[in-house]
């Protein structure tokens, strides 16, 4: 593809973030620890006009896509942040038919929408065209691999203008950003919500990449807040995933309607065929990922709004899901230390 030069192996001596052969992560948001990844070999290191961009094959996590020195995708566990971030509000709304996606340019939640065949428009609205170059190019058989679907409309352009032109115009809004630092600083404050709240249709579904409960409680009590003020229902969800910080990475969801257990409960079946092809998400797990470890829940739970009633059945799964994200947080401390 023009514009995206390979970076020869040798590049890695180069890049500041590799040292003798591993990757480590350089991220003011949770100071004092660190995710590495052993660097088989660099496939693509440069800059875009917002962000530094490296693609590398790691040892034992495959691919990894890594902006500003931060890991956003690597092929052995992408599934899990990407297919509950995109099934998640895609399965709580009865029949979804618009969805817009903020930032994804890897990918990976555009696979995941374009497995609904209730979906008729996408729109993909991404503010960095490289990654997307350098997704399609290193990605294309990981998370890259549904840009040619004719239901997407792709554009390259800041979202938080981007909603103020389109009001009253989406099912499903999926906010897949970075931290909230650089170019995704704006995707989390309480005005960009309120122009999200306008561009979704009657009973819309809002979900974020909502950071990280073991570090960020503050933030994200603040955020359910704002959205508190402007939403019918606010939850939040969270998944696990090994190269994410603590094994583990939140949802803020958020919708128009305040039907009972709205978000937490799925409003549609399944298809056989689709679940086969998924390695992460089923309506158990959906259920289960709203239940959080007590110290999290002490935070968010006055926060939450129409929360309904959980579900006997489901006890079993969400112990499962908070001793993971304990256990994985447990790990990598060790791991650090």
């Amino acid at each position: 593809m023009p514009g995206v030069p390979d970076a020869p192996a040798s590049h890695a001596a180069t890049v500041p973030s590799i040292k003798d052969g591993w990757f480590s992560e350089d991220e003011v948001m949770w100071p004092g620890q660190r995710m590495s990844l052993k660097v088989e070999k660099v496939l693509y290191q440069g800059r875009s006009a917002y962000q530094d961009v490296l693609v590398f094959q790691s040892t034992n996590y495959g691919r990894v896509l890594v902006l500003d020195g931060v890991i956003q995708v690597t092929e052995r566990d992408e599934m899990a942040y990407q297919e509950m971030i995109a099934h998640i509000p895609l399965f709580a709304h009865p029949n979804p038919s618009s969805v817009l996606i903020v930032g994804g340019g890897d990918g990976g939640v555009l696979r995941e929408v374009c497995r609904h065949a209730c979906v008729r428009d996408i729109t993909m609205c991404e503010i960095d065209q490289k990654v997307v170059e350098v997704s399609k190019r290193f990605l294309s058989d990981v998370t890259a691999s549904s840009f040619s679907d004719s239901r997407l409309t792709l554009l390259f352009e800041d979202a938080a203008q981007f909603v103020k032109r389109h009001p009253n115009s989406y099912d499903v809004i999926v906010v897949d950003s970075s931290d909230p630092v650089g170019p995704a600083e704006a995707l989390f404050t309480s005005d960009f919500y309120a122009e999200l709240r306008k561009s979704l249709k009657p009973s819309g579904i809002i979900c974020n990449q909502g950071e990280c409960q073991w570090l960020h409680l503050d933030l994200i009590g603040k955020v359910l807040g704002d959205c508190g003020k402007t939403f019918a229902t606010v939850d939040y969800a969270f998944t696990t995933i090994p190269t994410y910080p603590c094994g583990q990475i939140g949802f803020l969801l958020c919708s128009l309607s305040d039907a009972p257990n709205m978000l937490r409960e799925p409003r549609r079946a399944i298809d056989p065929q689709m679940q086969a092809a998924l390695r992460y998400y089923s309506p158990e797990v959906h259920r289960a990922a709203f239940v959080l470890p007590r110290f999290a829940e002490r935070i968010v739970g006055p926060l939450r709004k129409n929360r309904g009633t959980l579900l006997p059945r489901d006890s079993i799964a969400y112990c499962a899901v908070a001793a993971a994200s304990a256990a994985c947080a447990y790990l990598l401390a060790r791991r650090a230390s």
